[in-house]
């Protein structure tokens, strides 16, 4: 059947142009079974939320249980052990000081949270100027509209540029693998940020980032140190500073959290994908007693009111906890894939149509070499990302940034087949 005669409108797709589209019957760990027989392996860990493999057993064990006693139930005015047990692990695991879990749905939904919590912040506290936010070039933060607005104005943006809040935006300090001068790199980002500091220093009421490695942006990674620069060009101005960690927490970056990598303690961070290993929406904006102290108060006016009817569902938070339990007992997994990323990416060193190569943890990128058009809408994309489900691989560039980010549950063996269908491919165009 043609996929366009479906009900299904898909995201990020124009539906008008969209080829027959391969349908998944099953998956486990890897691998991914389509309708025809074929199988791919998901070297994306499906839209970067499979932590651990598909169809992961504890997980789905979790799941039926907790189903089986208590599905769902309104999350105010009520509370269940699920979510009062996944926020105390939650708690554990953050940097000291991140003690209060607000959950919400998705990754999107974790940063309008975040956002608004630092907004509301400031007007609890009677201070009426803090209206302002700082953010990064290239950035992507989600699809609502104040996620929207701390985003990169780009394709994903621009229809609704009319309706999104303004932000002072500051260059990320994107660093590679042969970069031979990343500090000057980021002393050109801090000299940006400290303008902006010594005009509307006392106006902003936080500055978000995404720690180490910017997603939908382009795989862009900088160093941990320019975390701990950024922090102090803050603290004098007690600017908040939120750490969007929805692709890169539990484990991505080689810690299980960027913050910590960095030994940077945000004020407010925000999570999702990887948080249930994959298996149910989930959110959580977590922030720092400081932060909650502000809503804590007899006053209505000063609540947080924000909330969604899948708040802290039960099935999601068993799901969280069991896969809090693989990431913790199973962390030499993650941990070594950044050493079969470096092996993998020494088969494409020198290919002539690569450049800008880089790795973080068990994310590694590059820039496959477009004389037309880079970026999101390069026509190159589109091309690879058809040759590579033939071969049997499941990758997903960004325009012509290909990108590898596989679930934990991937092989050394696995990777290397993965590197060697890059070459593969590259080499016929």
């Amino acid at each position: 059947m043609d996929y366009k005669e479906t009900s299904v409108w898909l995201p990020f797709t124009q539906m008008k142009t969209l080829p027959d589209l391969p349908r998944v019957v099953s998956a486990d760990g890897i691998m991914l079974e389509l309708a025809d027989g074929r199988r791919l392996m998901d070297c994306i860990s499906s839209w970067w939320v499979t932590l651990h493999g598909h169809t992961q057993p504890e997980i789905v064990e979790a799941i039926c249980q907790q189903a089986r006693q208590l599905e769902h139930v309104i999350c105010a005015g009520l509370i269940h052990e699920p979510a009062e047990k996944l926020a105390d692990r939650l708690v554990g695991i953050l940097p000291d000081g991140l003690n209060h879990v607000f959950y919400s749905d998705d990754g999107s939904t974790a940063v309008e949270v975040g956002l608004k919590m630092a907004f509301q912040y400031w007007k609890n506290r009677g201070v009426k100027s803090r209206t302002r936010f700082l953010a990064f070039e290239g950035a992507y933060h989600g699809d609502t509209l104040g996620a929207m607005s701390v985003s990169h104005r780009s394709v994903f943006t621009d229809a609704f540029g009319e309706i999104l809040f303004d932000v002072d935006f500051i260059p990320y300090p994107e660093t590679y693998t042969a970069d031979s001068d990343p500090a000057a790199t980021e002393e050109r980002s801090l000299a940006v940020l400290c303008d902006f500091l010594d005009k509307y220093g006392e106006q902003y009421a936080a500055l978000i980032i995404e720690p180490l490695i910017q997603g939908a942006g382009g795989m862009r990674m900088c160093r941990p140190a320019f975390l701990a620069k950024l922090r102090e060009q803050l603290a004098p101005y007690d600017i908040l500073a939120i750490f969007d960690e929805v692709m890169v927490g539990f484990g991505r970056t080689g810690e299980i959290f960027a913050c910590q990598k960095a030994a940077v303690t945000p004020d407010i961070i925000c999570l999702s994908k990887g948080i249930t290993g994959g298996f149910m929406p989930l959110a959580a904006t977590v922030c720092t007693d400081s932060v909650y102290d502000a809503f804590y108060a007899d006053d209505p006016y000063k609540t947080l009111y924000h909330g969604h009817s899948y708040t802290a569902n039960p099935l999601g938070c068993a799901a969280g906890l069991a896969s809090l339990d693989l990431l913790e007992s199973r962390q030499d997994r993650f941990r070594a894939i950044e050493t079969w990323h470096r092996q993998g990416m020494e088969m494409l060193r020198g290919h002539p149509l690569l450049e800008k190569d880089r790795i973080c943890g068990t994310i590694s990128a590059m820039n496959i070499k477009d004389d037309k058009e880079s970026g999101y809408l390069s026509r190159i994309g589109p091309v690879i990302k058809k040759r590579f489900i033939e071969a049997g691989f499941l990758l997903r560039p960004l325009g012509n940034v290909l990108y590898i980010l596989p679930p934990y549950c991937i092989t050394q063996s696995e990777m290397d087949s993965v590197y060697a269908c890059i070459r593969e491919v590259l080499n016929t165009l």
